[in-house]
């Protein structure tokens, strides 16, 4: 049952089935009713992922309908049964099959297990926060099990406007790396080097001169986030003995046909991937993050900001691969 002190009701995004922008419905539905190891969390912003995207076209495994998307959220805990969290408690929560198994962040209020939410305190805005925590956990696990980077490298981000492009950067920046980033269009350029990007390189399919030509050694590790049609050339771009991880995929391309390892490897580069979930984002790591950006020595890269209605015009831009950073969401 829903606490007395909860609405019955909450507005959410509604996607019946595959479709186009115009397939998320805004609808009232019940407040969900969180059980003893799930926590009720009113949401007060929530980022758009490639992930929603996905699913919204049909491209999800495991996802029944009708679902409210979202695969991460950000607000205050309304209620938890089992008392792991308190009430009012700033927090995050994303993954583990929120908005593909069960209804996700895209709504007032979204019900989800105790694993998948992280806990912080911070006076930034909500649509800030709201933007951080799958692109932060995303970039700073791409960055330390993907890549294992090191103060003093070199790092290549192809995909670097995309919003875990421009937060790797900001990552990469605070820990002493040299950033190459990608952009395939002209007038991103001033965004990536504002956030700090060293070298910005356009990308017409082949950056590998590009990078040599900056790095003749070739970059000392790479961040694939286009996937699978730039992956052979973001190999060509890193030294002997480099790494490059595969964590994205803007072009919606997963699979490398006809794999030869000998023939696709260049000699003596590592391939690796990163897919992570809330636990790989630790509260320390979150809470650290947070307190750069309102010191200013970090910025959160946001595109723009939405208001909860304009969910169908906030889809389509996210679709369009012509944003620069994160699309958020408020909900207040």
């Amino acid at each position: 049952m829903t606490p007395p002190s909860l609405p019955r009701t909450m507005r959410a995004v509604v996607l019946d089935a595959p479709g186009p922008p115009e397939a998320l419905v805004i609808r009232d539905l019940p407040v969900p009713a969180p059980e003893p190891g799930q926590v009720l969390i009113r949401v007060h912003a929530f980022g758009l992922n490639r992930s929603e995207l996905h699913t919204r076209l049909g491209l999800a495994s495991g996802v029944t309908f009708p679902r409210v998307l979202g695969i991460e959220a950000t607000g205050v805990v309304a209620a938890c049964p089992g008392g792991e969290l308190a009430p009012g408690q700033q927090v995050v929560a994303m993954m583990g099959g929120m908005g593909r198994t069960f209804d996700g962040g895209y709504a007032e209020y979204t019900c989800v297990p105790v694993r998948q939410v992280v806990p912080f305190v911070s006076d930034l805005d909500w649509s800030v926060l709201g933007a951080v925590p799958e692109m932060l956990q995303t970039a700073n696990g791409s960055l330390t099990v993907g890549l294992d980077a090191q103060p003093g490298q070199s790092i290549l981000v192809r995909g670097g406007t995309s919003s875990v492009g421009m937060a790797t950067t900001v990552l990469a920046r605070l820990r002493g790396l040299r950033v190459l980033a990608t952009t395939r269009n002209p007038a991103k350029v001033d965004a990536l080097r504002e956030i700090g990007v060293d070298h910005v390189l356009i990308d017409d399919g082949h950056v590998a001169a590009q990078v040599r030509a900056v790095l003749p050694e070739g970059v000392d590790c790479a961040l694939e986030l286009v996937g699978t049609p730039t992956l052979p050339d973001t190999l060509a771009s890193v030294g002997v003995h480099g790494v490059v991880c595969f964590t994205g995929m803007l072009s919606n391309e997963w699979v490398v046909k006809d794999f030869y390892p000998i023939d696709y490897l260049p000699r003596g580069v590592r391939l690796t991937a990163y897919a992570g979930d809330a636990t790989d984002l630790g509260p320390v790591v979150l809470q650290e993050f947070l307190d750069a950006v309102a010191a200013g020595t970090a910025v959160v890269p946001i595109d723009r900001v939405y208001a909860f209605d304009e969910i169908v015009e906030a889809s389509r831009a996210m679709e369009s691969g012509e944003t620069r950073g994160k699309l958020v969401v408020t909900t207040t």
